[in-house]
């Protein structure tokens, strides 16, 4: 993906699962992004390069998505959570900072739940609750159901507009181009089981429990998740802080510019005392 030396891409046998891992060396906390549904981690390439240079960042796929093998059967969160714990300590890396995007955000709210020290901060976009949340308009979900966007370049820059909204209103050929540059397709039944992990789970019970400092990020022209979802957010969390734009649901992709400064800023605060 890249010729930059301080990049790596590994692929690690942890436990049943084959995950592929990319990660950019860089200095102090590493932040560990998990991506939206369907989506390999060359998706967020525009992203990491917005973000701060000297920042360690880990990507990596979830089972059944990019390069990382289907798993055997289907998986929830908590499961995710331990996994993606299992492939820092292959890694050597103990405390992090993660950043969940979309569906990736319900991992990271797990994670963060499940490792309270090993977590150091928490950034939570264009996400929600999961199962118990406030959906998006049924004619906007229905175009979620399958991964089809992620194999078609012509269907991508279509509907693109149509279901991120914000920026990607106008950028629907970019959009597809972005997908078609990941390395592997995911697989059907990949993206099934994120989908029955998603229905099933909700973070509710344990948002008053996560007491990392937490970036909640959200878009005002988000057609799949409406920013209600946000304030809700914001309410259970106890430590959180809510940033409003108004973009849309991938715009850290498709506006990155604009939105890595104000999560670098956050993880770049001093630290305090909670």
């Amino acid at each position: 993906m890249t010729g930059d030396a301080r990049t790596t891409q590994r692929t690690l046998t942890v436990g049943r699962q084959r995950i592929r891992v990319h990660i950019r060396r860089g200095s102090g906390v590493p932040l560990v992004l998990c991506n939206g549904i369907g989506a390999g981690l060359e998706v967020l390439d525009p992203f990491v390069a917005a973000l701060d240079p000297a920042t360690t960042i880990v990507r990596f796929d979830v089972p059944g998505v990019g390069g990382s093998r289907t798993s055997f059967a289907p998986y929830g969160f908590g499961y995710l959570a331990r996994l993606l714990g299992r492939v820092l300590d292959r890694l050597g890396i103990g405390v992090v900072d993660v950043l969940g995007l979309s569906w990736g955000g319900a991992l990271a709210q797990q994670f963060a739940f499940q490792n309270p020290r090993r977590c150091r901060r928490l950034v939570l976009v264009a996400t929600a609750t999961g199962a118990l949340m406030v959906p998006g308009h049924p004619r906007v979900l229905a175009k979620m159901l399958t991964g089809r966007r992620f194999t078609d370049p012509d269907h991508t820059a279509a509907i693109a507009g149509q279901i991120y909204g914000g920026t990607a209103r106008n950028q629907g050929s970019d959009i597809a181009a972005l997908f078609d540059t990941q390395t592997h397709a995911g697989s059907t039944i990949g993206y099934l089981h994120q989908l029955l992990a998603g229905a099933v789970w909700t973070s509710l019970p344990m948002l008053p429990l996560i007491r990392q400092p937490t970036l909640i990020v959200a878009g005002t022209d988000d057609p799949i998740v409406p920013i209600v979802n946000a304030h809700i957010l914001h309410r259970l969390l106890p430590h959180a802080t809510l940033y409003l734009h108004n973009g849309g649901h991938i715009e850290p992709i498709t506006n990155a510019g604009r939105l890595a400064p104000v999560i670098d800023a956050f993880l770049h605060e001093p630290e305090q005392r909670q």
